[in-house]
């Protein structure tokens, strides 16, 4: 039950993530518009960089745990399960910015800056592709997010969502066995 609660409030929180947005004044002004554009982009790249950082911290204490488990992704372990949604949450911007050069760089400048290495300039693309591919390819998560964010309840169901990603993590955290 204890699990439980954690994975529900982790779930939680990784669901009043999801539903911040941001939002611009409109204004008539040519160099008002020019300002707000120049604003936006600047907080986009500020988001990709926090978002990849937070993305990098999850998968390097996935890996770490990966590795103290002899290289088996342990989907039962709490911790494991908290860091998949901590990197799962991190992703989210993924889904929309995936054909986005300048997100998906900022992205994987994040993931590198807080990896401790795990993640590198050769490895960048690929790590950073194989978590579009498992966000763009899992919609329970989105489904599990809001069902958690209605009630707490029926988080327990959702505790299959580590083992869905088991998969997808287990071949990326695989990848770094040279580390």
């Amino acid at each position: 039950m204890k699990k439980i609660i954690l994975f529900a409030t982790a779930i939680l929180m990784a669901g009043c993530g999801f539903l911040q947005n941001s939002t611009s004044s409109n204004t008539s002004s040519t160099a008002a518009n020019t300002q707000t554009t120049a604003t936006t982009t600047n907080t986009g790249a500020n988001t990709a960089v926090s978002a990849g950082q937070g993305a990098g911290n999850a998968l390097l204490a996935l890996y770490n745990q990966y590795k103290a488990d002899g290289n088996k992704f342990n989907y039962k372990n709490t911790q494991n399960i908290l860091n998949t949604v901590t990197l799962v949450a991190n992703c989210e911007g993924l889904k929309d910015n995936y054909k986005d050069k300048t997100y998906l760089s900022e992205f994987g400048k994040g993931m590198i800056s807080s990896s401790l290495g795990l993640v590198t300039q050769d490895n960048v693309t690929t790590v950073t592709n194989s978590l579009v591919e498992m966000v763009k390819s899992n919609e329970t998560v989105q489904n599990a997010t809001a069902t958690a964010q209605n009630t707490a309840n029926t988080a327990a169901s959702y505790a299959s969502t580590a083992a869905t990603y088991a998969s997808s993590l287990s071949s990326i955290l695989s990848a770094f066995s040279g580390k």
